[in-house]
């Protein structure tokens, strides 16, 4: 094993020494961004991480301190493989997550993206860049990598690299259209379209998903959001057949946005059940389901699940639409988040945005409402003050924004969000708590990737972090991740 690492350790170096001496004046200091594409055949080796001593690997991307990759990758392979996306991570705060060394002294996270297949392709983001296979079989895989990289990269030999002095960060695809059903309900005799993003209950958010041929995510958290926080929402198992989830009439809401301090997009679902022997009739008002359980026609079964359920169109307004509609990496965040409301298709179509999720994993989401008013506004999504009851409810999860350092695709003109949850992760939340990264002095700003480079530099004093309070007021955004790409 110590003579693998020499071997791996030599080949680095003197990769390192012929690529820079060939094309050192391609380069500048650590902070430029470089554009890079490229098109490479390798046959696989023994994987050199400890642990990893009969698996295969094939690295098309090497790391090196303060290298950051991002872009997009297809791949062949002759046989399975899984895709590896290494990430730079300090030592104290590895806390169990998976990582990668070859000596132990220098330890990277690691992602495994994917099940083993033969191609692929996806997005990326990370230090490093693998393909990685369990056995011990050596496989030839053809990578085609187009992104971008921050930071003087190690191997550069097979790429074509361009380079731009801009100290920013030009994330690929950091907005991408997302299509996503709607459904129709209905408040005080007129119809609501509304979607689907998120549940409290894992078994019904599958059903959901299944009936509507898109994930609903499964919010453990969401369970602890307090009453005044959500509206009701009265579901039909049975009865008159009809538009709503279970196929029966559509769904009754207490509130719509234009009863602006009483509406939530959280709802909190009761089955409505037609008793046997009654004569099933359609409801209009939740005044009238309510009648007929007091009357004894109906049962409810108030559940305690809770689901995000953003209106889109309600009786007397919609929310806004953006004026352009070409969806591009540098487009503005505020403006309106829909591209476009289609009626008789059911499907709206939300710009997605990226950024990280805490252990540095492309994420990406939505914006549907907020708390106060003017960011709502500035964003153009739907104003809900019952969301500031959360600010301090384990409900709502940690979202980390910069406010100055390197340029980006961030809302506010800065590097991409970190999150401190992702999709699948038990703390995992579309709610929202808002904090400000800001850099103690601009000149030492990096790109931060992950939870762990957040606390690690604060730690250092190199960066601050508040809770955002915009006109003195709780903040919070209601920010469903999604698979845009489903």
């Amino acid at each position: 094993m110590k003579k693998l690492i020499i071997v791996l350790i030599i080949g680095i170096v003197a990769i390192s020494l012929i690529s820079l001496s060939s094309m050192s004046d391609q380069f500048v200091d650590a902070g430029s961004r470089k554009k890079i594409h490229f098109t490479q055949t390798i046959t696989s080796s023994q994987d050199p991480g400890q642990g990893h001593e009969n698996h295969q690997l094939a690295i098309f991307l090497w790391p090196n301190e303060g290298t950051l990759y991002d872009g997009s990758m297809t791949f062949t392979s002759s046989d399975s493989v899984q895709v590896v996306v290494l990430h730079e991570i300090n030592l104290e705060e590895i806390k169990g997550q998976p990582t990668w060394t070859v000596d132990g002294n220098i330890v990277y996270g690691l992602s495994l993206i994917g099940l083993e297949e033969k191609s692929g392709s996806l997005e990326f983001t990370g230090a490093a860049l693998a393909l990685h296979s369990p056995n011990s079989k050596e496989f030839t895989a053809t990578v085609s990598v187009d992104g971008w990289i921050r930071g003087q990269p190690t191997e550069v030999i097979m790429q074509k690299i361009e380079l731009e002095k801009d100290p920013s960060l030009l994330l690929s695809r950091a907005n991408v259209p997302a299509i996503i059903p709607m459904h129709k309900g209905i408040y005080e005799a007129n119809q609501i379209l509304y979607i689907l993003t998120d549940g409290s209950d894992e078994e019904y958010t599958k059903i959901l998903s299944e009936k509507q041929d898109w994930n609903v995510e499964f919010s453990p958290p969401m369970a602890d959001i307090p009453e005044d926080s959500h509206q009701k929402l009265f579901v039909f198992k049975n009865g008159i057949r009809g538009d709503g989830i279970y196929g029966f009439q559509a769904e009754l809401f207490s509130s719509t946005p234009s009863q602006e301090s009483e509406y939530s997009a959280l709802s909190s679902v009761i089955e409505v059940t037609w008793k046997t022997g009654q004569k099933a009739t359609f409801f209009e008002s939740i005044a009238d389901v309510i009648a007929a359980e007091e009357g004894g026609r109906v049962e409810f079964n108030e559940t305690e699940i809770i689901l995000n359920t953003p209106q889109i169109v309600w009786p007397d307004g919609q929310m806004k639409v953006r004026s352009d509609k070409k969806i591009t990496d540098e487009m503005p965040y505020g403006g309106g988040q829909i591209i476009e409301i289609n009626e008789e298709e059911l499907t709206v179509t939300f710009v997605a945005h990226r950024g990280w999720g805490p252990d540095g994993r492309t994420i990406y989401y939505i914006v549907t409402d907020a708390t106060p008013s003017g960011p709502a506004e500035t964003m153009g999504v739907v104003s809900s003050p019952n969301s500031a009851n959360l600010i301090a409810n384990s409900g709502a999860v940690d979202l980390f924004q910069f406010k100055n350092g390197i340029k980006g695709s961030g809302p506010l003109g800065f590097q991409a969000g970190i999150a401190n949850a992702a999709l699948g992760d038990s703390n995992y939340s579309p709610m929202w708590r808002i904090y400000l990264v800001e850099w103690n002095d601009t000149k030492s700003a990096k790109i931060l990737e992950t939870k762990s480079d957040i606390d690690s530099f604060r730690a250092d004093n190199l960066i601050s972090t508040s809770i955002a309070r915009p006109t003195n007021s709780d903040h919070i955004v209601n920010c469903p991740f999604i698979d845009p790409f489903q």
